[in-house]
């Protein structure tokens, strides 16, 4: 049995990392995406490093020693274990990607080096780097008595040592700008394609580069930095909260470093001489890599019209009997409807507020945001329902992590419009996904409006699952109402009938649900639940699970990405089975469904169970009262539940196995989109 009652939150979300590695590494995936997969791989570790290593790295440096936080680990030895497990699958990511490689030219795609081009194709290289590059190109030439600039966060770099003519060394620092193409792609040549990346372009053209320099030997290699991301705000009482946001931001640009990567073909005297200028610290996590960093740029690999080495484009389904061309509240009037993005198209939500945007008889929207599209049709949406004169209340996270900057523009541009910003309340995020319309009909006000999973976003809901329910129930957004009601006077503490939220009633409420089971179990009666999440951290909640697991009660959870949950532990959690599934779409939804003696009682919400959910922000779950759509989740849930291609098992090895696979094979998000598919034709 493991010596803890939970798996440490750090160590299980590399190991959800370690599935998407997976999905790279595996060769029923599409080249392409096993590239892009890679890409995806890169990104995440990025942002771990920047958030959760970070906050270790802070914990032990207080002195702290971290255990009670740590799920039992000392800071000190979590910080070591991390690194020993990203060296390890840094490398299994390099091998994957020599595989990738070797079938790519398998394919005619060829991914050059400086040493690879050809007499023919040096023309175009040198072209391309004098007109598009070099313009772009940030050289620092360094020396005892130069600072080194501050090095941006999870920029690469190219780390230049030459050996001058008069026996001294010369060191210097190009910056691979993020405005520039990495892949860039040559000039095709025998039905083959060829690709050069960046930094071997600017290997290639370093003489172009220092040819005022009279060195013998000139040679670069990949660093890149990682820094601390967390936001720090100062308390200068005559700044906005927007400013201070805004320029705690750009301190985010300074903040400490927290790991640094390095080609571990350097030499010796290159590499002391960059960490010692950098400061690099024996805490920090330093990263024997690649020759080439930032591989979160493969998420752009070009797709060179080969669409037979990418997913087959899917797309997107109607909602049946959700007619586009007759007034969504007129439909809506009638009957609840689900939208399951990217099953479905997104396109009824931006459809509902542009609706509501020119309809006279609308007189309010409010609406909570998290995270906007970069270009959004919702904001532009919000500003139109202004400009017509309806009462806009826009509820905006300015905190919402690595997408501050794009909140802050459209908040500012919202509020130009005319449109009343709420931001957030004090000590707590607002993560809720809703919106509330008020409608006038027959000298009355009647409410619609939707509760979501996700966020109004229209490029992550092309490749997030998640739910949408749209509705015209007046129980259900009468209490929405007065949560927004809460985000405007944030001393008033609300009583709902029947939504959930956090952080005042969540927990207790799971809790009731939680404990009903466990009765239904010591009754004899039918007794079990069926949960799918992002990730579980809450050891709170953890315990309740325990709990209802020596009950008797069933449990089934679908979890993508950390499980702090030790399930199938005979005693503890022997009634407990969790999968976590990896696949095309990114698995966002939340689900809560408990069996109630066979009545079941089900719930989507914006919450996981993680401490930060039920006790730092404003989340909500609501109750699906539609028997239709309870029955769509419930059908859902099972879909997920019967996956043996992509779902893995998670136990107490967190060997990320993968189910054993029967007849008939169930890949669950095309199985989801076929379902929805037969619903059409019926």
């Amino acid at each position: 049995m493991t010596e803890n009652r939970y798996i440490n939150r750090e160590l299980s979300w590399l190991q959800f990392n370690a599935r998407v590695l997976q999905e790279a590494a595996d060769e029923n995936v599409p080249l392409i995406e096993r590239l892009r997969f890679l890409g995806i791989f890169s990104n995440n570790l990025d942002e771990f490093f920047k958030v959760r290593y970070a906050t270790v790295k802070r914990i032990d440096e207080a002195g702290k020693g971290g255990k009670s936080q740590l799920g039992g680990i000392k800071a000190s030895d979590l910080l070591e274990d991390i690194t020993e497990v990203v060296i390890e699958q840094q490398t299994t990511s390099l091998e994957i990607l020599k595989t990738i490689q070797t079938r790519l030219e398998e394919e005619n795609i060829f991914i050059l080096n400086e040493k690879q081009i050809q007499p023919h194709q040096h023309e175009f290289i040198k072209s391309y780097f004098f007109q598009e590059v070099s313009p772009a190109l940030v050289t620092i030439v360094l020396n005892d008595d130069i600072e080194l600039p501050l090095l941006k966060d999870s920029a690469a770099y190219l780390a230049v040592k030459m050996d001058m003519v008069n026996g001294k060394k010369q060191f210097a620092l190009i910056e691979i700008s993020r405005s520039m193409d990495r892949f860039v792609e040559l000039p095709k040549s025998d039905d083959k394609n060829y690709i050069i990346i960046l930094d071997d372009l600017l290997r290639y053209c370093l003489h172009d580069i220092f040819n005022i320099f009279d060195y013998s030997k000139i040679s670069a290699y990949m660093i890149k930095i990682t820094r601390d991301g967390e936001l720090d705000f100062d308390s200068d009482l005559s700044k906005s909260f927007l400013a201070k946001i805004s320029d705690s931001v750009k301190d985010r640009k300074i903040g400490e470093p927290v790991r640094f990567v390095y080609d571990k073909s350097i030499d010796k005297e290159t590499l002391q001489y960059f960490k010692a200028k950098m400061g690099i610290e024996s805490s920090d996590s330093v990263i024997p890599g690649g020759r080439y960093h930032n591989r979160r740029d493969y998420m752009s690999f070009p797709s060179l019209g080969r669409t037979d080495l990418l997913y087959k484009k899917i797309d997107p389904l109607p909602i049946k009997d959700l007619d586009p061309e007759q007034s969504i509240f007129k439909t809506l009037a009638e009957k609840d409807y689900l939208l399951y993005a990217p099953y479905h198209t997104f396109s009824y939500v931006v459809r509902f507020l542009r609706e509501a945007a020119l309809d006279p008889k609308v007189k309010t929207i409010k609406i909570t945001i998290y995270r906007l599209a970069q270009i959004s049709h919702v904001a532009s949406s919000l500003i139109n329902a202004a400009k017509n004169g309806k009462k806009v209340t826009v509820s905006i996270e300015l905190r919402a992590r690595f997408d501050e900057e794009a909140n802050i523009s459209y908040a500012e541009q919202m509020q130009e419009e005319g449109v009343q910003m709420l931001f957030g309340v004090t000590g707590l995020k607002v993560h809720c996904k809703m919106c509330v319309i008020e409608r006038e009909e027959n000298g009355k006000l009647k409410r619609y409006g939707f509760v979501s999973t996700g966020n109004f976003n229209e490029s992550t809901a092309k490749i997030y699952t998640d739910f949408t329910l749209l509705t015209s129930n007046s129980k259900v957004l009468k209490d929405v109402l007065k949560v927004f009601d809460f985000l405007e006077v944030n001393y008033k503490i609300k009583r709902y009938k029947h939504i959930i939220t956090s952080p005042h009633y969540q927990k207790n409420k799971l809790f009731v649900l939680v404990d009903n089971e466990i009765e239904n179990a010591k009754k004899g009666k039918p007794a079990w639940m069926k949960l799918k999440m992002n990730s579980i951290s809450s050891s709170i909640m953890i315990d309740k699970l325990y709990e209802a697991s020596r009950a008797g009660v069933k449990i089934q959870m679908v979890v993508r990405g950390i499980c702090c949950l030790v399930p199938g532990i005979k005693g503890m959690s022997e009634n407990i089975e969790v999968i976590s599934i990896v696949d095309k779409f990114l698995e966002h939804t939340r689900l809560f469904i408990f069996g109630n003696n066979n009545e079941p009682k089900v719930f989507i919400s914006s919450a996981d169970w993680m401490t930060r959910n039920i006790d730092n922000r404003v989340e909500v779950t609501c109750p699906i009262y539609n028997e239709d759509i309870k029955s769509e989740l419930q059908d859902i849930f099972e879909i997920c539940w019967n996956d043996n291609v992509k779902a893995r098992i998670i136990d107490e090895e967190q060997s990320n196995a993968y189910k054993k696979q029967t007849e008939p094979l169930v890949r669950s998000q095309f199985a989801t989109y076929d379902y929805y598919l037969k619903r059409l034709e019926k």
